[in-house]
């Protein structure tokens, strides 16, 4: 086989290559949209409850060590600011993600111990908070 022979199979090879990739990927992104009204109603309490319990941990359901509450200093989330996540934080020295923020008020203020990031009470604060300020446009960095 020759050069020019060898390259030509290559190009074919990459081309079909390239063809067979876009079909599973578009069969893949095809499953991955198939949802339904249910679905939507399901996802949409699910997030809700999370919000709710997030509200309930805000306000005082997270037993810190000395009896203060994120609502003491934040009443409905104010002063959160989970748009402008991440951003440079004084309090930190770097910057932080709404995440790290969070434990940072549970550990010092608070004076509790700090959550796992899975933690399902991490995920309704961070929704809950995200809750309160729906609708503000997305600033990562601002002050």
């Amino acid at each position: 086989m020759n050069a020019s022979s060898a390259t030509g199979n290559m190009n074919r090879l990459c081309r079909l290559a390239g063809v067979g990739l876009a079909a599973l990927l578009a069969a893949g992104a095809a499953v991955a949209d198939e949802y339904d009204a249910g679905d939507l109603e399901r996802w949409d309490q699910a997030y809700r409850s999370a919000v709710k319990e997030g509200d309930e941990l805000f306000h005082g359901g997270l037993a810190s060590e000395n009896t203060l509450q994120c609502a003491q200093c934040h009443p409905n989330a104010a002063n959160t600011h989970p748009e402008t996540y991440p951003k440079f934080q004084q309090q930190l020295g770097r910057v932080a993600t709404l995440f790290e923020m969070i434990n940072w008020c549970i550990e010092n203020p608070l004076e509790s111990a700090p959550l796992d990031a899975d933690d399902p009470r991490m995920v309704a604060l961070q929704a809950y908070i995200a809750f309160e300020r729906r609708g503000m446009p997305l600033a990562p960095g601002k002050h």
